[in-house]
């Protein structure tokens, strides 16, 4: 039993203690949720470690440190202590991303050591909705992709990656990593595309997190030659039946705050912002 007030990496007799800390935000944290339910909390099946920050001998605040550095319900404390781990162990991550308040608290303490970055964005609205829109039909295109049609759906999916983090999904590995997560998420029935008569993909999108309190849509992608033309409300509304019906009561989302076509979209699907999300690129 921890009696002081410290941090250190959880091991996987922690599950339980970690799961009651993210299921206090099941909304916020759906990504991380997903991930420590299906792979616990051995960092070889996580694909990180998880760090637990201790008050009075109490598990209260978390962070995820894999490919993404995700603070987790955590305070000022908190934060200066997983700043202290994360300066001590160096920069192994290709982005700080979380809920913005904790995020931007604990970029101010690790840009003096890693920074720049290459990119800084300070507002990603989080938004939610629970029902489907009663004034918009969903696209009756928009259908699961099929495991057989991994290589029509992968080049939509890099390039949506490229558009949206700015680096090409494809680099360092060769895209390996990449096509394995997108095959993840085909086979699981949670990648979803509206095709043209030639096969090609004109919208996209996957719920790329999933818990049975909440999922979040990711990807969302419309094919240049078709933005404007209406597909991307209609296509969302398709999704969002499919994870409504079929994976969980609350659905979100984050975007940039730039982007205020998928902004409007959005809203008019009926989803509402409710917080925001912040993310440090490398």
């Amino acid at each position: 039993m921890l009696t002081q007030t410290t941090s250190r990496v959880l091991e996987p007799s922690d599950l339980d203690a970690a799961l009651a800390v993210l299921d206090r935000e099941p909304v916020a944290n759906a990504f991380v949720t997903s991930r420590v339910q299906i792979a616990g909390l051995d960092p070889w099946r996580l694909g990180g470690e998880m760090w637990g920050w201790y008050e009075d001998g109490i598990l209260t605040s978390l962070c995820y440190a894999g490919a993404n550095l995700v603070p987790i319900c955590a305070g000022p404390r908190a934060i200066r202590a997983f700043a202290d781990r994360a300066r001590r162990a160096g920069r192994r991550c290709s982005s700080i991303v979380g809920p913005s308040g904790a995020t931007s608290d604990l970029w101010r303490l690790l840009e003096p050591q890693w920074g720049p970055a290459r990119e800084v964005r300070r507002h990603q609205p989080l938004m939610v909705t629970d029902r489907l829109p009663a004034d918009l039909t969903p696209d009756p295109y928009v259908r699961r992709v099929r495991k057989d049609e991994m290589e029509r759906i992968m080049p939509a999916c890099v390039a949506m990656f490229t558009e949206e983090v700015g680096v090409s999904p494809l680099a360092g590995d060769g895209g390996l990593l990449y096509q394995a997560r997108v095959a993840e998420l085909v086979g699981s029935g949670r990648a979803f595309a509206r095709f043209d008569a030639d096969g090609k993909v004109v919208f996209k999108a996957e719920i790329g997190a999933a818990t049975d309190r909440a999922c979040q849509i990711q990807g969302v992608w419309v094919a240049p030659e078709y933005r404007g033309t209406g597909l991307a409300a209609p296509g969302m509304a398709a999704v969002l039946r499919y994870a409504l019906a079929d994976v969980a009561p609350v659905v979100s989302l984050y975007v940039n705050d730039f982007n205020t076509a998928a902004r409007r979209a959005y809203q008019r699907v009926g989803f509402r912002e409710v917080g925001a999300f912040m993310s440090v690129l490398f």
